[in-house]
């Protein structure tokens, strides 16, 4: 059941005072599109700026680190996926997708796809050491001796979950608050099962009350969220923040390449797609000539995560020097189209005054 109106912002204003926070607006912690400028511009807004830290060393990870804190003293989230098992290799479904691939980019080198992923258990203890607010996880939960070290540091873990189930299983595990993504959001999908990511497609709107009434930590919106109406649709189900991912990739400091830019500005809902075409994990991108004729019945399957990232690799690096749509790994949500161009410090306002306003309420000056 939605919160009454006079009452609906209470769970945000209280996560706010458990967070230091201005405002319930959390930046998405978007891997490869995390710049410092972006997350500070949040965080000095009175959200919380984040970093998807999947493909970044230690040493990376305390310099960015580094670079954000000269630049805010707000609230900053780290986030990494938990490790699917080892994939399976076939060297003649890989070879098909190599030549696949050379139709929309370079030719594949034969050991692209030997691509490794960095030391999971280096990158959760340089995001312990990096210090920030809040470690989050997707892909899976972190394990009792990675959640025991974070809370001794006090740092907080927020888990994130595709589903009930998944939520009540982070919950057990210590999770200090659940981020509910629906299969609106754009980039890859959280499930802990990659095999589970397709078949338990759940929208936001119902997977968000279902886990607020399931838990008893604070839950997060996240999934189509991208300007005051969706953050407000978010509060009256029982959210405590919102997360933004795709509704900030259009300000000046995402620094994404324009074209992609331009093409979530004219995106409407029907224009992206979920496929496992770039990375072998399911993800939501724009529709493009690439994805769509990766679906066809006649492409070949996408090789297993990280496999299949090491093989697209020369196809989205040139995509993105060419700035060819067409072939680039363009993340956008089914929102996108409502994704502003303006600063992100005045989206992150918009966003939280503009969701006090539907929702009746009275602003608090401390907000």
């Amino acid at each position: 059941m939605a919160l009454p109106r006079s009452s609906a912002l209470a769970p945000a204003k209280a996560f706010c005072e458990a967070f230091g926070l201005r405002c319930p607006v959390i930046m998405a912690p978007m891997a490869g599109s995390s710049p410092v400028a972006l997350a500070a511009a949040v965080a000095n807004a009175g959200g919380m700026g984040s970093c998807g830290v999947l493909a970044m060393g230690p040493e990376q990870i305390l310099q960015w680190t580094s670079e954000f804190r000269a630049k805010s003293q707000g609230q900053l989230q780290l986030n990494t996926w938990v490790p699917d098992p080892s994939p399976h290799r076939d060297a003649a479904k890989e070879q098909r997708v190599r030549e696949f691939l050379a139709r929309w980019g370079p030719e594949v080198p034969a050991d692209a796809g030997d691509a490794t992923i960095v030391d999971f258990d280096a990158q959760v203890a340089a995001m312990i050491e990096a210090r920030p607010a809040v470690i989050s996880s997707i892909m899976g939960l972190y394990s009792a001796k990675h959640v025991e070290q974070m809370k001794a540091h006090g740092i907080k873990w927020f888990a994130v979950a595709t589903t009930v189930h998944e939520a009540l299983a982070a919950e057990g595990a210590g999770a200090d608050a659940i981020v509910a993504q629906g299969m609106e959001a754009g980039g890859h999908r959280g499930a802990f099962k990659a095999e589970d990511a397709a078949r338990d497609l759940v929208g936001l709107f119902s997977l968000l009350p279902a886990i607020v009434d399931a838990v008893r930590v604070p839950v997060i919106a996240t999934g189509g969220v991208a300007d005051a109406r969706g953050a407000a649709a978010a509060f009256a189900l029982g959210a405590s923040a919102v997360q933004m991912g795709t509704g900030l990739l259009r300000s000046p400091e995402a620094a994404i390449p324009r074209v992609w830019a331009d093409a979530l500005g004219t995106s409407r809902p029907e224009d992206t797609v979920a496929s496992r075409a770039f990375s072998g994990r399911l993800g939501r991108s724009l529709k493009t000539a690439y994805t769509v004729a990766s679906l066809a019945p006649e492409a070949p399957e996408p090789a297993p995560y990280p496999v299949q990232r090491g093989l697209t690799t020369p196809m989205r690096v040139q995509a993105a020097k060419d700035q060819r749509l067409e072939s680039m790994m363009a993340w956008a949500g089914q929102s996108a189209g409502l994704a502003s161009a303006k600063p992100a410090a005045e989206i992150v306002a918009e966003v939280w005054a503009g969701s006090q306003d539907i929702l009746g309420a009275v602003p608090d000056s401390k907000y």
